[in-house]
């Protein structure tokens, strides 16, 4: 294979990762509109298109396989290569999560826990994957650390809002839980502190794309954990 074709190659690769990238946060802000709107049909639609993200990580790993097994891509090439097929895998995961939002939609019944801001805390996660997804395609290994930053503020905005439902929960009153049912008290604590969960695993999925952009750069592995 020519030096060209090769190139093209690695080219094609990182736009596909881009596409796949485009597809989860597209289906993730979905994701966070059904669950604000309480829009089943939205949330059917996120569920059901699962196979499409499913589909593309499928593709762009078996391309990064041929580039390893038939190129041997060495130095730089090794890494953006070995850092993309890293990066389709947090990728797909967030797909998994998006569906789990849309899963946790249909199972609401009420409106509950209506002080903690999930949009706020939903779309700061979404920006930080954008933006690590960014730097990917820019080869900016200053952003990463910004990265690393954000999740901090998120991990504190998802540990208040853990805090609150538990507190709501001991604080809740006897009469009152009688009145729509332990078993569905719990279940709405149970929806929202997975829902919380899932969100906070969004940014780490962010931070871990951010860290292998990073080594694929700099050949720094400070962000890898």
């Amino acid at each position: 294979m020519s030096r060209n074709e090769y190139q093209r190659q690695l080219v094609e690769l990182r736009e596909t990762v881009l596409e796949m990238s485009d597809l989860v946060c597209q289906r993730l802000r979905q994701a966070l509109e059904a669950l604000e709107t309480k829009d089943d049909a939205l949330a059917e639609e996120i569920i059901a298109g699962d196979h499409e993200v499913n589909e593309l990580y499928l593709e762009i790993e078996q391309r990064c396989i041929e580039l390893f097994a038939l190129q041997q891509p060495v130095a730089g090439d090794l890494r953006f290569v070995a850092a993309s097929f890293k990066i389709i895998t947090d990728l797909e995961r967030i797909g998994d999560l998006a569906v789990n939002l849309g899963e946790y939609t249909q199972q609401a019944e009420r409106e509950r826990y209506s002080e903690i801001d999930i949009g706020y805390i939903g779309t700061q996660t979404v920006e930080m994957v954008e933006t690590a997804m960014e730097a990917y395609a820019d080869d900016d290994a200053a952003t990463p650390h910004d990265i690393a930053a954000m999740d901090d503020e998120t991990d504190a905005l998802c540990e208040g809002a853990s805090e609150a439902v538990v507190r709501d929960l001991l604080e809740f009153e006897t009469t009152a839980a009688a009145e729509i049912g332990d078993d569905a008290l719990l279940e709405d604590v149970s929806r929202m502190l997975l829902t919380v969960r899932d969100l906070e695993r969004v940014g780490d999925h962010a931070v871990n794309i951010a860290a292998r952009t990073l080594y694929m750069v700099e050949n720094d592995d400070e962000l890898i954990y």
